[in-house]
């Protein structure tokens, strides 16, 4: 369903300057020990915010403003920078990935819902939920993005997929229950295929044989062989199922389950469910893994809170209270994603 702040934005919202200096004179309000720290960064969705929690004590340090709907992030190809998507501002924040202190804004980059740049970082792509279309950049590096196609893509495009040579980014269609398949080189729509209810997260297995997509308007993960657009098998797993995450051992793929509260661990080679994490928070989301794989991080996005899974026992041994709707959330000494879709 639409979010009804979607609905009231009936045109481009543009952040000032100002703006920037407000978030600039937040972040300095925070003190140098956010500075120095490798802070994790979460979006808070629904309070046009992003939090500061200390990596050694799991405490939050600060909140800094960022524009309307920041729902997702993703790092520059160099690592410099986190861009922060904000969809209903249509610009991006870039801030330091190791600190969260805001860095620059670019502006009049329509309605970014999803972002991700391809492996050989030549383009840079966001899915316009709001505005069913995919935006697909030329990137020249330093932040330098030049428009190369608006393509409409009905309806609500969300998720993002790149193949490893490049040449191809799949999406996620959540209102019409397809994917599509982009041919970047030409900007043009390669296929679309029915794969069920509200498609979101998609993942390429090992090897590229088949794409992963999670549906959240069911109970499991569809299986696509993608070369000949078929759904091959559906693998039963948590009710709204909604993104994934590696667990960087080669094998295993994590999904979270939104409805049923409940984290699934995915054999990538038998396509077989063969764990789950639950006793969770309502609302599991995006996750992220810490460099060592010890420790997996979950936004809940109903619940105000994220959460901290010992992956040795797989269970939820911390919640940190944080802003209204957290969505997307990073921290720069993490596990390697091991996955064409990047961060």
């Amino acid at each position: 369903m639409r979010n009804q702040s979607f609905r009231r934005a009936a045109g481009r919202l543009v952040v000032k300057a100002a703006c920037a200096t407000l978030a600039c004179a937040a972040f300095a309000g925070i003190g140098a020990t956010a500075a120095r720290a490798n802070n994790i960064i979460v979006l808070n969705s629904g309070e046009a915010t992003l939090s500061l929690i200390d990596d050694k004590t799991h405490q939050v340090i600060g909140t800094v403003p960022t524009g309307k709907e920041p729902h997702h992030l993703f790092p520059t190809p160099d690592n410099s920078s986190l861009i922060v998507a904000n969809s209903v501002s249509n610009n991006l924040l870039f801030v330091d990935p190791k600190t969260g202190k805001p860095q620059r804004w670019i502006e009049n980059i329509e309605d970014p819902y999803q972002l991700g740049f391809s492996p050989d970082n030549k383009w840079f792509v966001t899915t316009g939920l709001r505005l069913d279309r995919l935006d697909i950049y030329h990137y020249g590096g330093a932040g330098n993005f030049t428009i190369a196609k608006r393509l409409p893509l009905s309806a609500m495009p969300s998720h993002l997929a790149f193949t490893k040579d490049s040449n191809t980014v799949f999406v996620s269609l959540q209102v019409s229950g397809e994917i599509a398949a982009v041919d970047l080189p030409t900007q043009r729509v390669l296929w679309k295929m029915k794969v069920g209810a509200a498609p979101a997260g998609l993942w390429l297995t090992p090897g590229e044989k088949y794409l992963l997509v999670g549906m959240t308007g069911a109970d499991y993960v569809a299986v696509v062989d993608w070369r000949n657009q078929k759904v091959v098998k559906t693998i039963q797993v948590g009710k709204a199922a909604h993104n994934f995450r590696s667990m960087v051992d080669g094998r295993h793929v994590l999904v979270s389950s939104r409805v049923s509260n409940v984290i699934s661990i995915i054999d990538e080679e038998s396509l077989e469910k063969v764990g789950e994490i639950n006793g969770l928070l309502p609302g599991p989301d995006d996750m992220e893994l810490t460099a060592d794989k010890r420790y997996l991080w979950v936004t809940f996005r109903f619940a105000r809170q994220i959460g901290v899974i010992d992956m040795q026992t797989k269970k939820l041994i911390k919640t940190i209270p944080v802003g209204r709707s957290p969505h997307g959330i990073y921290f720069y000494d993490r596990a390697p994603v091991m996955s064409p879709n990047g961060a």
